[in-house]
């Protein structure tokens, strides 16, 4: 009679072999790599997600600090929410010089604007080397108790040495007389270009004038001081020439005709 004892142990699935493999082999070395790279990235990925909205909202209050502070009325006892609604926001169409109801202020993303054919137009005088600019813009207004206007918030941007500076210039209600000039962000040199954040340095703007009796734009961040005309002169940072020149560009671009000239023009006529 044939020999009918059972066959040889069957053959191991994919998952056994790989069981039975050493602990240090490379195929479990690189399985447990891969597994781990990918349990952390997912954690980081709802990290970020679930942290997009305090992230935001902190963006937008350190906006709204430096708003307070460059108009002056920053008190860091008050509640920032409450302390910025002194200011009245406000669209601007920078063509015309007028405020538009096209857009809802308090919502209005200048920086994706710049970005909408439709919303901006590509320089090709840049001296701010920013690229593309909106033709539409949110001010902040700062109004005296009767209702007059005290302070005009204007939001400027241009290219330093290693990055775009985002700040604001604060205007006397005359449209000529600088309060002050801040920036809220930057990634420029720490101890040389980033001392446009010095409080001494912001300092040497208050008072300065942009225009002359003529009207021409004179403002001027320089290294040396001029013989006359020293209400129109900002003292460059030391050792910081590029951002310094960088300032003096996207100052005079912003205060020019391609940027706010037609609306400050506006507000010295009584027609804002």
């Amino acid at each position: 009679m044939a020999d009918q004892s059972p066959s040889s142990e069957a053959p191991k699935g994919f998952l056994r072999k790989f069981q039975d493999l050493p602990t240090d082999s490379i195929p479990k070395t690189l399985f447990v790599a891969v597994t781990l790279c990918l349990f952390a990235s997912m954690i980081v990925s709802i990290a970020a997600v679930s942290l997009r909205p305090i992230q935001e909202e902190n963006k937008l209050r350190d906006k709204r600090i430096n708003i307070l502070q460059v108009a002056g009325v920053y008190d860091p006892s008050q509640n920032v929410r409450e302390a910025f609604q002194a200011f009245e926001p406000q669209v601007l169409d920078l063509t015309t010089g007028k405020f538009t109801d096209d857009f809802d202020a308090a919502t209005f993303d200048d920086r994706a604007a710049s970005k909408n054919p439709e919303l901006s137009r590509s320089l090709t005088d840049d001296p701010a080397g920013i690229g593309r600019q909106s033709n539409f813009k949110t001010i902040y207004l700062l109004r005296t108790d009767d209702g007059a206007i005290d302070k005009v918030i204007l939001p400027v941007h241009g290219y330093g040495l290693w990055s775009t500076l985002y700040g604001f210039i604060a205007l006397e209600a005359d449209g000529n007389d600088i309060f002050g000039l801040q920036f809220y962000q930057h990634a420029e040199t720490p101890g040389l270009g980033a001392e446009v954040d010095n409080p001494r340095w912001k300092a040497l703007w208050s008072g300065k004038k942009l225009r002359d009796e003529n009207g021409d734009l004179q403002i001027t961040v320089d290294k040396s001081a001029p013989a006359a005309g020293i209400e129109y002169h900002v003292d460059a940072i030391a050792g910081a020439t590029l951002t310094s020149r960088g300032v003096d560009n996207l100052v005079k671009f912003w205060m020019g005709k391609e940027g706010y000239a037609t609306f400050l023009s506006n507000l010295q006529a009584g027609e804002v």
